[in-house]
């Protein structure tokens, strides 16, 4: 690797520790305010056979809230680090970790950017982006990942031995980043996750610059009709990976949109949803979570 490209690397490694606090300190109700009608098609997963709800989560500068789902029993449990799209913790993520939980995972989905802004109150996508987004260090939500891990094994009934992630949107190009920082990572889902964007001081590297540096094989889900991520850019990452001896299958469904898996809006589309989650699953299985 090029000493640059370490450079940029180690600098994800060590989290600044915040000097503003938690804008945050609890959940969101219900779903986010940034969509325009909630769909019919809504899933709602019960609590029955797991236990699920909001917890805090030790951070190095306070405690930070999160949303944590896990099989009754007394384990331990493969962790899945579940990571929010642009819209925070809300019912949809919370139920994606009920969902884990009910297939035997201690699913956690830590709300990352409860120190930049309020999300309960933004209906305003580009506003998100701008204010929270883009203001949100990436060393800063590694650094809450890692407490995260540390969280679920010492007080979730979590399994370190067996991590793996999944992020949605957002967080599905964070998936790729957090693969090229832990190396004890088993297995990442990335569903739909942006793979260039703009390099700033704090969020110096793109999903498609780190894709040669993953330390745990890949699933790439992404819809060909998705009008922000190109097909070629996926699959140029996809072959920087495997150039690198890295493992990224990649799974394109033609006729999907970008959040195509996002049950509660418009873009959802219930094939390719299904079968990308079946897929993920086994994928985490295969690759030691499981």
């Amino acid at each position: 690797m090029a000493d640059h490209d370490r450079a940029g690397l180690d600098g994800l490694i060590a989290p600044p520790l915040s000097r503003r606090g938690f804008v945050m300190t609890s959940l969101m109700s219900g779903l986010t305010l940034a969509t325009t009608r909630v769909e019919a098609q809504v899933i709602h997963t019960d609590s029955a056979g797991i236990e699920a709800g909001e917890v805090k989560i030790p951070a190095a500068d306070g405690p930070m809230p999160a949303y944590r789902a896990v099989p009754d029993g007394a384990g331990p449990f493969p962790i899945v680090l579940v990571i929010e799209e642009i819209f925070g913790v809300h019912e949809y993520i919370k139920d994606i970790c009920r969902r884990l939980a009910k297939a035997g995972y201690c699913a956690v989905a830590p709300e990352l950017y409860a120190r930049q802004g309020d999300l309960s109150t933004m209906s305003d996508p580009k506003q998100i982006i701008r204010d929270v987004i883009a203001k949100t260090p990436d060393a800063q939500w590694i650094g809450d990942l890692d407490a995260t891990v540390a969280w679920a094994a010492s007080a979730a009934k979590g399994d370190p031995s067996r991590l793996g992630v999944m992020g949605w949107c957002r967080g599905g190009r964070d998936a790729w980043l957090y693969a090229a920082h832990r190396r004890d990572l088993k297995a990442a889902v990335a569903w739909y996750g942006p793979i260039g964007g703009e390099r700033t001081d704090i969020q110096p590297r793109t999903a498609g610059d780190v894709a040669a540096e993953i330390h745990a094989p890949l699933l790439a889900l992404y819809g060909g009709a998705d009008t922000g991520i190109p097909v070629a850019a996926v699959e140029e990452a996809r072959d920087r990976a495997k150039a690198a001896g890295k493992s990224v299958e990649l799974v394109i469904y033609p006729e999907a949109p970008h959040g195509f898996h996002a049950d509660y809006r418009p873009s959802y589309r219930r094939e390719a949803a299904e079968d990308g989650w079946k897929r993920a699953l086994e994928f985490l299985t295969s690759h030691g979570v499981g």
